[in-house]
């Protein structure tokens, strides 16, 4: 038997063994809205592998990198995108959110890839063919390396050239697409911006040498990256960008909800003269604006952040934190659902909610409780319409490399084969429970 054949039966084990995991009690709950999206999300460059053309890659595997590993092959979804909408399907799932690699589409500025647009048509398909509502997002960070190499996000025509990235994807793949986001987490720049203060000297200086080298190996005068940019000289374009991208996606063929995802960290506001508030504003800037012009709001909670007067506070000792660096906090979920519920009136999704967990029992635990925090918000009458999670595979976690583990799958980075937790069957039992 083929060593590719082994993988493929062990995928397809992998799903078929949740259907099979032991019965867990039933749970009484009263069961979620009609059209409730059960999902889990994942990213092209994460998962997929081989992204050569991307930004990513060429700062990946620059010897003055700050990432702690290249991505490499990835989890190979590019090749078993098959297996994982399996596993997905037994979960229980009805969607799944996912990503096009613009690098992949668009290699060189104006060439655009019949084959790799032949290639994303076949995964929406099959997406669909196993009973999952397809999320689009048509670019999740990364960049072509053409289009990093003449400024990026800085270039004033920025803009124009994502709405003609977004405009030919439609064409080809949007009778597919069920719902789609111009961009993951659209406000990235700024919340990087919020946490500056927290980012070490010697990280920035880090991040500036490899940024330094990427333009001189590749001869460009400005190398420019989203997750390394100068906030302030990119969120202008990427708002501008958002609002031609929405026009060139709306404009078919498909006819499915654009939104917006954002980062939503709770902010909390401690004592009397709190800074909060102007965090708040610093975190979001004009996208709860672009929000209300588009069809819906994707909020994406991972921790909190407490502001005094004189600015950030520190967690006490022995607070609860992640496998990611951060505080074990899921209210933050039903912070971020109740603010912007204050904030629009434009459906809202949960389209990502994870945590970093190398004990599989944190990951169970944190499902319980932000399905309850989702529960709640329900019972308080605002209309929550998805619970996403981050990520339905161990994946390549950017800088971070393969060094923290968000998924309900776990992957064998040689063998690329599946194996779910028990958090996935977990997750399976808690959507029976409310079907």
């Amino acid at each position: 038997m083929s060593a590719t054949r082994r993988t493929v039966l062990a995928g397809l084990a992998a799903a078929s063994a949740i259907g099979a995991a032991p019965a867990r009690a039933a749970i009484r709950r009263r069961p979620m809205p009609e059209g409730f999206l059960w999902g889990a999300a994942i990213s092209a460059h994460q998962s997929e592998g081989n992204n050569v053309n991307s930004d990513s890659w060429l700062l990946e595997n620059l010897p003055e990198t700050v990432y702690a590993d290249p991505s490499g092959d990835a989890c190979d979804s590019y090749h078993r995108y098959q297996q994982d909408f399996s596993i997905a399907k037994s979960i229980g799932l009805n969607c799944y959110r996912f990503g096009v690699e613009w690098a992949r589409i668009e290699p060189e500025p104006g060439q655009f890839s019949q084959a790799e647009l032949d290639h994303y048509a076949r995964v929406l398909a099959s997406c669909r063919a196993h009973g999952l509502l397809p999320i689009l997002t048509y670019s999740h960070f990364t960049v072509p390396r053409w289009f990093a190499m003449r400024g990026g996000w800085e270039v004033p025509d920025s803009p124009d050239l994502f709405a003609r990235f977004c405009d030919r994807t439609t064409r080809a793949l949007g009778d597919q697409i069920g719902m789609a986001s111009p961009f993951n987490e659209a406000n990235i720049p700024l919340l990087i911006k919020v946490l500056r203060p927290i980012i070490t000297a010697e990280a920035r200086a880090k991040r500036d040498v490899m940024i330094a080298a990427a333009a001189k190996a590749t001869d460009s005068p400005k190398f420019s990256s989203i997750l390394f940019a100068d906030p302030d000289r990119i969120d202008a374009n990427l708002l501008e960008a958002h609002r031609r991208a929405y026009q060139a996606i709306k404009a078919g063929p498909g006819d499915f909800p654009v939104g917006i995802t954002l980062s939503t960290q709770a902010i909390e506001a401690v004592g009397d003269d709190s800074v909060a508030p102007e965090i708040e504003q610093m975190l979001y800037g004009g996208w709860w604006d672009a929000v209300n012009a588009s069809d819906f709001v994707g909020v994406q909670p991972y921790f909190r952040l407490r502001y005094d007067a004189k600015g950030l506070v520190a967690n006490p000792p022995g607070t609860p934190m992640t496998a990611a660096g951060y505080e074990y906090y899921p209210q933050a979920l039903g912070e971020v659902i109740r603010f912007a519920a204050r904030k629009t009136d434009k459906p809202i999704y949960v389209t990502e909610s994870g945590i970093a967990a190398d004990d599989d029992t944190r990951r169970i635990a944190w499902l319980d409780a932000c399905v309850a925090e989702v529960e709640r918000c329900l019972d308080e009458g605002i209309k929550v319409h998805s619970y996403i999670y981050w990520s339905l595979l161990d994946n390549f976690e950017w800088t971070k490399g393969y060094r923290q583990h968000f998924g309900l799958v776990s992957v064998d980075l040689k063998t690329f084969a599946r194996t779910p937790k028990p958090s996935a069957h977990h997750f399976a039992q808690m959507i029976k429970d409310r079907a």
